[in-house]
């Protein structure tokens, strides 16, 4: 869930501060400091409209979003991506897991040999599940389907176990594995008879502080109102969920297939959850600063020091995970924030598919300032790519102009992020060719873009972007983007980390940064 708290614990204003003072910074960007008899209450940048305001302290913060996976992809090595999880890791050989017809298949080939598949995002407390079958009744053997959480490799996890026997009989066991050791911690429970091949069970597994828990059900019936087992045991605090498929010792007639299908991540908790303090807002002005101080700029920030309306930061919350849907009266009760996906999913890949602009996700076609036009696209409600998440923030709500493909002025906020860059408003703090440019005079409120793309056939074009939030309570400094992995705006690290510091993808491929 994302969540933004806001306090203050410094003695609020009673009123607009009455004594300002002006420092100029030499840049580039030249910037003007603006004080209070506090100290610094405003930085202003020459050629740019975004001015960060002190105000009261903030925190903001965001945990996993729960997904589900109904497997409606196809791939013939692996089993892909999970929309809204990450990336499935399989053990062995990839094709041995291929996804079709709606389903996850895992073929037990060998006797004896486990299998396994897991989602790439570890995750402490957690509540999943999901139906599994097995397309013939074993013969020679039972074969078992494990729902694993607190998966750190092949030696180390929890499962919820269903076991299938070779006379239809299915059972339930709590299992951990710790450095390849296995103790069954709840015991082999039946809670079913006369399984037919191809009969679909559902598993439901959960870690709660120290307490882990599993139950049983036939699908298509009710889930059980308690758990079959349920302990305290602190092995495997920490892990992925996914599945662990076995042909137990003396099977034949393999390979046996295991069949998985809709995996849902009800809630879940990251081992390391994000989170930004700090006192800074962000507004923006109503043309660039040129550089010289007036009497009405001086009554803005005055204004804008006693504003606790939404500002820059706060509207790039309105989108992650957890953040309640609102709409519009004037635009015909289409929604304006709420949790956003990133697309539609390929129906080829289940990845979801770039080109989702501010207007797709209100559902609206629109008319541009420029005359430019554009209709809402087909299943993209809802939804935002990296830059239709910016100009969202930075164009619906703050007031930027937006413009798509014509009339670059420096002014105006292109569509694309390779236009963003060398041509989108304000200013450029920082850019580097072939490495990533110094953090130096980064900005809450910039706009980091990163040659990330390797597939791309344009070396050195840029292609995604984001919103600079802060540096997090571990040092690192975090930025809000909107991404394919996570399906949608975040600053967690799924699928990379959301770090403009360090080794990681994004704070490699860093190549430029924009004041707006």
């Amino acid at each position: 869930m994302g969540a933004l708290t806001v306090q203050d614990d410094r003695t609020p204003y009673q009123g607009a501060p009455s004594t300002l003072t002006t420092e100029v910074l030499a840049g580039p960007p030249q910037r003007l400091r603006v004080s209070d008899e506090t100290g610094v209450l405003a930085s202003l940048t020459v050629g740019a409209k975004t001015v960060a305001m002190r105000g009261p302290i903030r925190t903001f913060t965001e945990n996993k979003r729960p997904y589900v996976d109904q497997f409606n992809r196809t791939s013939s090595s692996g089993f892909g991506l999970s929309p809204g999880g990450g990336t499935w890791s399989q053990s062995g050989t990839a094709t041995l897991y291929t996804v079709g017809s709606g389903v996850g298949q895992i073929s037990c080939d060998v006797a004896n040999s486990s299998r396994h598949a897991t989602v790439i995002d570890p995750l402490t407390d957690v509540d999943v599940t999901a139906k599994v079958t097995v397309t013939t009744v074993p013969a020679g053997a039972t074969t078992s389907i494990g729902l694993s959480f607190g998966y750190a490799d092949t030696s180390n996890s929890n499962r919820a176990r269903l076991l299938i026997t070779t006379a239809g009989v299915v059972q339930l066991a709590l299992e951990k594995e710790v450095a390849g050791t296995v103790t069954t911690v709840g015991a082999v429970t039946q809670v079913g008879t006369g399984f037919a091949a191809g009969d679909w069970w559902r598993i439901r597994a959960q870690r709660t502080g120290s307490t882990i828990r599993c139950r049983a059900w036939k699908d298509g019936t009710t889930e059980p109102g308690t758990w079959l087992h349920s302990l305290v045991d602190t092995a495997n605090p920490s892990g992925r969920v996914g599945f662990r498929a076995l042909a137990s010792t003396g099977s034949t007639s393999l390979p046996r297939s295991v069949q998985v299908d809709d995996l849902q991540v009800i809630s879940g908790s990251w081992a390391t959850v994000p989170t930004v303090t700090h006192d800074t807002w962000v507004r923006v002005l109503p043309a660039p600063f040129d550089g010289i101080w007036t009497g009405g700029l001086a009554d803005q920030i005055r204004a804008w020091a006693v504003d606790t309306t939404p500002d820059a930061l706060a509207y790039a919350m309105m989108y992650v995970t957890g953040a309640p849907a609102v709409t519009s009266s004037a635009l015909a009760g289409a929604q304006i924030v709420g949790q956003s996906n990133y697309g539609p999913l390929d129906p080829g890949t289940g990845t979801p598919i770039e080109g989702a602009d501010l207007h797709d996700y209100m559902g609206l076609d629109w008319a541009f300032p420029n005359g430019e036009t554009q209709s809402a696209g087909a299943g993209e409600q809802g939804c935002m790519d990296c830059s239709g998440f910016v100009r969202m923030v930075y164009g619906f709500h703050m007031g930027i102009p937006l413009v798509r493909t014509d009339d670059f002025d420096g002014i105006n906020l292109p569509r694309i992020t390779k236009d963003i860059g060398p041509s989108g408003p304000g200013v450029i703090v920082a850019q580097a060719t072939d490495t990533a440019p110094a953090l130096t005079n980064l900005q809450i409120g910039d706009v980091p873009l990163f040659d990330a793309d390797t597939s791309d056939p344009v070396a050195g074009q840029l292609d995604h972007n984001g919103i600079f939030l802060g540096v997090d309570s571990l040092g690192r400094y975090r930025f809000v983007n909107s991404r394919k992995t996570p399906n949608g705006p975040t600053f967690g690290d799924l699928g990379g980390a959301s770090t403009l510091d360090g080794t990681g993808t994004y704070a490699t491929s860093l190549r430029l940064i924009r004041r707006f």
